[in-house]
């Protein structure tokens, strides 16, 4: 990564900080240009472009961080919302079930119980 392409990565990480994946987005693409097989960069541009609910976009940037990383639980955790929000609920709930065995946080709990009430109810 060039200085020009890592500062560029610093301000979309700090865009996603202040809620902006828009903004972040226009910085990710250099990066993504220059980097985008770094599962630093995908993870990046997955978080900001569910951020901005292009669910197509987040899904495919997680199943690449996953491709390079599959011990990656927040990557799981992630394309599991991706998942959730798109209505595609038993996928959701794979991934989601796999992020909380690697990583019981709540957050991740809490979104696994999200995904199973919803099927129970048959939504």
């Amino acid at each position: 990564m060039t200085d020009g392409t890592f500062e560029a990565f610093r301000k979309a990480e700090a865009l996603m900080a202040q809620r902006r994946p828009l903004d972040a987005l226009r910085e990710l693409k250099q990066v993504l240009a220059e980097a985008g097989e770094a599962p630093s960069v995908q993870l990046l541009a997955g978080r900001a472009y569910l951020g901005s609910a292009q669910l197509n976009r987040a899904e495919e940037a997680f199943r690449k961080v996953l491709d390079l990383d599959p011990s990656d639980h927040y990557a799981r955790f992630a394309l599991g919302k991706t998942l959730q929000r798109q209505g595609r609920l038993t996928e959701a709930l794979a991934q989601l079930r796999m992020a909380v065995a690697m990583n019981p946080l709540p957050e991740y709990q809490e979104a696994l119980g999200e995904v199973k009430a919803r099927l129970a109810l048959g939504n």
